[in-house]
């Protein structure tokens, strides 16, 4: 090693420098400046040190063998040398050459010279264990081949003696039925004396019978002692049966075929002799009881060789009444009449096919036991273009089927919407009914003072947050009036909220049809009295707008007679109450006529029970979750209950009034907002709590399987729907329009409506709809669509506004439904004119909310964007949510009032007519501009 400073070596070792001379203090050395040199013999020391310190054993050993273990020297001489050049004279004449010799002599350490003649033993002793090891092994593999060897030479002696057996059992066999065969003579010649001695007369030998017996027995014993006696009882009657036609196989089994009954024909020759007689007796007997002995074992265990049907028949023929002879005789018929395990059927199958409403192509098929290719051929046949893996309705599968020659059967029930059923049933049978309130939806067409009416009645100012002064969601209250409580709905008036008003006609038990006196019968009001009339409910005419000098009620009685609505003045039915939502007049008289309608009606519900009800409204809050407001029709509603809300459910977190308080239950006809639901429910859907939750998820999730089959059927699959497109594909032009909005009823109306604009040119299409602000999944769908976003009554947040910024997409907000349906049939026509556009131009955060007794909630408030003007319209956003639109009542920059505050400053903010600012609302000032589209 070369000698280097500690700094040097510290940066080798990567290790501080203070820390490494501290291992060297600790090691007996002394440096204290870091630029000092450390030499090989100090470094050795060092690394000894640290060795013992970390536990090394062996480490004053290292050091002392750190020395070389061999030396080696190399030595180099030059010397020149003069050599005479041949020829030349004198001593210039010489010629000096170098010499270079070379030496290089190696030194070994006697310890290293001592380690190497130590270890050749050891290595001797390894390789002397090496050997032996193989020697074994090599004997244990020879030993191994010799068991082998020996096992192949006992298996072939085994197989030998087994032949041998064999051959000696064929022989003894063939030695039997020869003994049996001469068994079989000798007994013919002796019935052939027996028939003889009959004809004699019997005084002639007055004992004979005794006289033989000696000498007959012991061979009688004789042949029953032998085996073969068991196999040749039907030769004992005198009959040899035709073996000589069955398999050789079968020779061994001829004790199944010679059962008990032989001594059935004996006593045939029992009147001969007293001898004969005996031997016959003595035969049979020893027959019966070895066959009997020998049979019972071989049916007990069963012969492996034969079907269940021969068992059974050879077992009943053995028990029987019927001769061997005449079984032998049979058995070719009755083996021949066999049973077989496959009949082919006579005539076509009919099979009963579920059907369901979403039918699969491939499962419809495996019903019907026919093949896929078959139901798409008779679907092709039909008209309907689908393939084996896509989905048909009910009707079609139903047709199919029929086509097919199946029975087609409509697929009950019986899941968990079943007990769902049952369980809602029962209780509203077993539960005692109630009076309630009565429902009462005001209808009729837009501002005609629907909401301005109700709110006189309840007391508020409901009409002054509605955009453009109309009502755009369904508002549900309770109010307690002196003629009791009465819950009232408010559906909007514009034509595009048909949906909403028909909800509210369903869900309602009284209708107030509000007409202005001034105005007369208008679209919406005809619509209004078709949806009562639809929904079976009591009309009642609330003449509104009295006040006014240009009110003409007789007017507005004519056009409602137009429409088959007859004052009870004229003899009709349906009472006209004229009232003016501006100074109450006739709004008690209203009442009264609600209340004698209700009295009327008698109305009634269940109020012990599980509650259920219908969905109002549904709205997506970021902060609250998916909100519902819900009108609860059967039953109580507690806090805690567990609900199924369409294909929606969950658990009741939080019930709220229409005043903003929370309840802890809710009755009969009360409407309340709901938090707790899975996600957003549909308008219009039905709601039932259960009992848990296991239940609620099972329904819920069988709804949305099957709404999901629903959609996953094919609406173009018909041969006509296919050609008609194919012609209009030419030519038509689509808008793809995606829409956002604040509440589920919006959407609704919007997407109803939008789909309806369009001709046979122009087509508008709404590739996606949905609750709540404008997200950055939206954006980029919109961008890859290339659609038209709309946000009625929401906002886009930061990451969206990235992704519309960059893509380019044109992006439009509204308030008033009427604007966006004529932009977009202006956008589709091509008549666009004038555009009027609200265009953003600035926003200020609240920071902070002070209380002032001059403007009330003074909003402190720093512009994050653009510019905040006096004179313009704003907009107050919670969470990307409309939630009020109006004007400023005062800005300020500290003490001073000022006309607008820039980017980047703070100033306070006073709303006009409104109070409930909140720390992180978003104040957007905005102005409307007209612009002339170009294309």
């Amino acid at each position: 090693m070369s000698d280097v400073t500690i700094k040097q070596l510290a940066q080798v070792l990567g290790m501080p420098v203070d820390r490494l001379l501290t291992q060297l203090g600790e090691a007996g050395m002394k440096f204290e400046n870091p630029e000092q040199v450390i030499s090989s013999t100090e470094k050795v020391k060092l690394l000894g040190f640290l060795r013992r310190t970390h536990g090394k054993a062996d480490a004053a050993t290292e050091v002392e063998d750190s020395s070389p273990r061999q030396i080696t020297l190399k030595r180099r001489k030059i010397s020149e040398l003069k050599v005479s050049t041949p020829g030349g004279r004198g001593a210039s004449s010489a010629k000096t050459v170098n010499v270079e010799v070379r030496a290089k002599r190696t030194y070994v350490k006697r310890s290293v010279i001592a380690e190497e003649a130590s270890a050749e033993p050891e290595r001797e002793e390894a390789l002397r264990r090496l050997h032996e090891s193989q020697q074994q092994r090599e004997h244990e593999e020879q030993e191994r081949a010799e068991a082998a060897e020996r096992r192949r030479q006992e298996e072939a002696l085994l197989r030998a003696e087994e032949e041998a057996a064999r051959r000696e059992a064929e022989a003894a066999e063939r030695a039997r039925q020869e003994a049996a065969a001469q068994l079989a003579a000798a007994e013919a010649q002796a019935a052939q004396q027996a028939q003889q001695q009959e004809a004699k007369p019997v005084e002639e030998k007055p004992e004979p019978v005794r006289a033989p017996e000696p000498v007959i027995q012991p061979e009688e014993e004789k042949v029953a002692e032998s085996p073969a006696v068991q196999r040749i009882d039907p030769s004992s009657l005198g009959m040899i049966l035709p073996r000589i036609h069955e398999p050789r196989k079968r020779e061994k089994k001829p004790v199944v075929a010679a059962p008990a009954p032989a001594p059935a024909p004996a006593p045939a020759p029992a009147p001969s002799s007293g001898a004969d007689r005996g031997k016959v007796k003595h035969g049979a007997g020893n027959f019966r009881e070895r066959d009997d002995s020998v049979g019972g074992k071989r049916f007990a265990a069963g012969e492996l060789h034969l079907s269940d049907a021969d068992r059974a028949r050879r077992s009943k023929r053995g028990k029987g009444g019927r001769s061997p002879v005449r079984e032998t005789a049979r058995g070719s018929n009755v083996s021949s009449a066999g049973t077989h395990g496959f009949s082919k059927p006579t005539a076509p199958v009919v099979r009963e096919v579920v059907v369901s409403d979403a039918n699969v192509v491939a499962e419809l098929a495996q019903k019907m036991a026919v093949k896929g290719s078959e139901v798409v051929k008779a679907l092709f046949k039909m008209g309907v273009m689908a393939t084996i893996n896509q989905t048909i309705d009910r009707d079609t599968a139903m047709l199919v089927v029929e086509e097919l020659g199946h029975k087609a059967v409509e697929a009950s029930e019986q899941g968990a919407e079943a007990a769902l059923a049952a369980h809602t049933q029962s209780v509203e049978l077993e539960g005692e009914r109630e009076s309630r309130p009565p429902v009462v939806t005001i209808m009729g067409h837009v501002d005609h003072g629907k909401t301005s009416l109700l709110d006189y009645i309840r007391r508020t100012k409901v009409a002054a947050g509605e955009a453009g002064g109309i009502t755009q969601h369904i508002g549900a209250y309770h109010v307690t009036t002196p003629k009791g409580v009465i819950t009232f709905l408010d559906t909007p008036g514009h034509a595009a909220f048909t949906a909403m008003r028909a909800r509210g006609a369903q869900s309602t038990d009284i209708v107030v049809l509000v007409v202005a006196a001034d105005d007369g019968v208008m679209p919406q009001t005809a619509e209004a009295v078709q949806h009562a009339r639809a929904a079976k409910v009591p009309l009642i005419v609330a003449i509104n707008k009295m006040d006014k000098s240009d009110a003409n009620p007789d007017h507005v009685k004519q056009g409602l007679g137009n429409l088959e609505v007859i004052p009870e003045e004229w003899g009709g039915d349906t009472p006209f109450v004229p009232v003016s939502a501006k100074t109450g007049m006739g709004v008690d008289d209203l009442l009264d006529a609600i209340s004698v309608q209700a009295e009327i009606m008698e109305l009634t519900a269940v109020k012990d029970g599980p509650a259920s009800g219908v969905v109002i409204e549904s709205s997506l809050d970021r902060g609250r979750g998916p909100v519902a407001t819900v009108l609860v029709q059967q039953g109580t509603l507690k806090r805690g209950d567990f609900v199924v809300c369409g294909i929606e459910y969950g658990r009741m977190r939080a019930l709220i009034d229409e005043t903003g308080k929370t309840v802890q239950e809710a009755g009969p006809s009360i409407p309340v907002q709901v938090l707790g639901l899975s996600g957003v429910p549909e308008a219009g859907d039905d709601f039932v709590a259960v009992a848990d939750e296991r239940l609620a998820r099972e329904v819920a999730a069988e709804r949305q399987l099957k709404r999901r089959e629903t959609r996953m059927v094919s609406k173009a699959n018909r041969l006509e729907d296919i050609m008609a497109q194919m012609g209009q594909a030419a030519e038509q032009q689509t808008l793809n329009i995606l829409v956002k909005a604040d509440v589920q009823g919006s959407v609704q109306a919007l997407r109803d409506s939008l789909s309806q604009i369009g001709n046979e040119n122009v087509k508008v299409n709404v590739i996606a709809a949905g609750v709540g602000g404008i997200t950055e999944s939206d954006a980029t769908l919109a961008a890859a669509s290339k659609a038209l976003i709309i946000g009625f009554n929401v906002r886009a947040d930061a990451s969206a506004r990235k992704v519309i910024d960059t893509a380019g997409l044109d992006v439009r907000y509204f308030s008033i439904i009427y604007d966006v349906i004529d932009q977009v049939k202006q956008a589709a026509s091509g008549l666009l004119g004038v555009e009027v556009r609200e265009e953003i131009i600035g926003i200020a955060q609240v920071r902070d909310v002070f209380r002032s007794s001059k403007f009330g909630a003074v909003a402190g408030c720093m512009v994050v964007e653009g510019m905040v003007k006096r004179s313009k319209p704003i907009r107050v956003l919670r969470n990307n949510t409309v939630i009020f639109q109006g004007e400023l009542e005062s800005l300020r920059r500290f003490k001073d009032l000022v006309d607008e505050v820039r980017g980047g400053m703070e100033c306070g903010i006073a709303v006009k007519q409104y109070n409930d600012v909140k720390v992180g609302d978003q104040i957007e000032c905005f102005e409307r501009i007209e612009v002339a589209r170009t294309l």
